[in-house]
C-alpha cells in the first residue's frame, strides 16, 4: 500500500512534469465509490482550462494546486497510484497497472491530458482511493485531521518523547495513527521499530528517553532513505527487514535472523525477536508468542503480508454493500454507539480497529495462573508419590 515515500515520489513527478501546464482535456470515472461528492461531468468541468501550478503532499494525500479553486485530492488508499505516460513513476505491487496495459488504463479514475500532449492518469483497482474536489483541501477532513507529516514536520526528540509519555497502547498501533503522526504505514512503522529495536506491541509510555531518541533518528532515516530513492524499493538498503517481509513464516530472514509476525494495530507485523525483546515479563511474552502463532495462521498460504488486512477492507465493504441493498436492514437501530473515525485513509480502516493486546495480556495472565496451579498440582502429586515410595520401602 502506497505510504509517505509511495505519495511523495507520485507528487515529485507530477511537479517536475506538470506544473506549469494547462490542463487540455479531463475524463473522471463515473464511480461515486472512488470519486466522492461530486458527480464525473461537474469534476471534469471544473479541470478543464486550468494551469497547474503546484502539487502538494500531506501524509499519505496529494492535491494538484490549480489556478483558481476548486482542487482535485488524492485519498491513495490501498492501490492508488499515479502514472504518467512516458515517465517512470515508483510502482509498487499492489498498483496493478503494467506497462503492456491499455492506456489508460481501465482502472483510470481521473485522466488527464495536458496542453503540451503529457498524459497524466490516476489508477485504483481496488476501489479504497478517495478523490475530491477542494475549496481548500488542508481545512477540511482527511487532512485537517491529519498529524504533523512525519517529513516535512517532524517532532524534536523531546516532543515526541513527551507524546509518547501520554499513550498507554501499542506503539506501532501508535505510530499508525495518521492524527498522530502523518504518512506512516504498515511497511514503515516495521521497519523503523526494526531498526530502533522496539517490539511492535511494547507500550509507548514505557519507552525510556534513549529509546525515544533512537526511534526519532530512525523514522528520519528511514523515510528519508526511502524518499531519495524515489520509493524504488530495490534501492532500499539490504539490511532492511522490508524486503522479507512477504516471506512465509519460518522462512523471513533478516541479516540472518528469524523474522516472526504477528498482529499489531490491527495489521500484520513482522519483526525479528532476537533484536526486538517485549518487556513487561513472562506474561508478556506468552502474549507474543500466542500473536504470533495467530498471525502465522491466518498468514500461511498467502504471498502477502498485508493480505489480512485487504481482506477485512473486503468484508468490511461487503457488509455496506449488503446493507444498501437491504433498506430494512439499514434502517434497524444498533445498539452499539458508531466509533469515530480516526485512520484519515479510507484503505487502513485495519490500521485503527480496536487492538486485542489488552485482551490479549488477559487472556494471557489466566493461562500463567493455570499454569502456575497446574505446576502446583503436578509438584503435590510428585511430593506424595515419593512419600508413598518411602514408605513401601520401610515396610520391607
Amino acid at each position: 500500500m502506497p505510504e509517505l515515500p509511495e505519495v511523495e515520489a507520485a507528487r515529485r513527478a507530477v511537479e517536475e512534469h506538470c506544473s506549469g501546464k494547462r490542463i487540455k482535456k479531463a475524463v473522471v470515472a463515473d464511480d461515486p465509490k472512488v470519486i466522492d461528492g461530486v458527480s464525473s461531468s461537474e469534476f471534469e468541468a471544473a479541470l478543464l482550462g486550468k494551469q497547474i501550478v503546484g502539487v502538494h503532499r500531506k501524509g499519505k494525500n496529494m492535491w494538484l494546486l490549480l489556478d483558481s479553486p476548486p482542487f482535485p485530492s488524492f485519498q491513495f488508499g490501498m492501490t492508488g497510484a499515479v502514472y504518467i505516460k512516458g515517465v517512470a513513476v515508483t510502482k509498487y505491487k499492489r498498483s496493478a497497472v503494467k506497462e503492456t496495459d491499455e492506456w489508460p488504463s481501465k482502472y483510470s479514475k481521473v485522466f488527464i491530458e495536458l496542453d503540451d500532449g503529457l498524459e497524466l492518469s490516476f489508477t485504483d483497482k481496488r476501489r479504497f482511493a478517495r478523490v475530491r474536489l477542494l475549496t481548500d483541501p488542508t481545512s477540511v477532513p482527511p487532512i485537517s485531521e491529519l498529524g504533523p507529516d512525519a517529513l516535512l514536520e517532524p517532532m524534536t526528540v523531546d516532543e515526541l518523547a513527551e507524546a509518547l509519555s501520554k499513550k498507554k497502547i501499542a506503539i506501532k498501533k501508535l505510530l499508525l495513527d495518521q492524527s498522530f503522526m502523518a504518512g506512516i504505514g504498515n511497511w514503515v512503522a516495521d521497519e523503523v521499530l526494526y531498526q530502533a529495536g522496539i517490539h511492535p506491541l511494547e507500550t509507548a509510555s514505557k519507552l525510556p528517553k534513549e529509546k525515544c531518541a533512537t526511534l526519532h533518528k530512525c523514522i528520519q532515516e528511514v523515510i528519508e532513505k526511502a524518499v531519495e530513492v524515489g520509493a524504488d524499493s530495490s534501492q532500499f538498503p539490504s539490511n532492511w527487514i522490508f524486503h522479507s517481509r512477504e516471506m512465509k513464516p519460518g522462512k523471513a530472514l533478516v541479516d540472518g535472523r528469524r523474522i516472526d509476525f504477528i498482529t499489531a494495530g490491527g495489521r500484520t507485523t513482522a519483526y525479528v525477536p532476537a533484536l526486538q525483546k517485549l518487556s513487561g515479563g513472562a506474561g508478556a511474552l506468552r502474549a507474543d508468542d500466542k500473536q504470533r502463532r495467530q498471525t502465522s495462521k491466518r498468514k500461511k498460504g498467502s504471498d502477502e503480508v498485508d493480505g489480512s488486512a485487504s481482506e477485512e477492507e473486503e468484508a468490511k465493504e461487503s457488509v455496506k454493500v449488503k446493507k444498501q441493498q437491504n433498506p430494512r436492514a439499514s434502517g434497524r437501530k444498533s445498539s452499539a454507539k458508531k466509533k469515530p473515525d480516526v485512520s484519515n485513509d479510507g484503505s487502513d480502516d485495519p490500521e485503527n480497529d480496536e487492538s486485542d493486546e489488552d485482551e490479549e495480556r488477559k487472556k494471557v495472565s489466566k493461562t500463567v495462573k493455570k499454569k502456575e496451579a497446574s505446576e502446583r498440582t503436578s509438584k503435590k502429586k510428585s511430593e506424595a508419590t515419593g512419600t508413598t515410595k518411602k514408605h513401601t520401602k520401610r515396610a520391607k
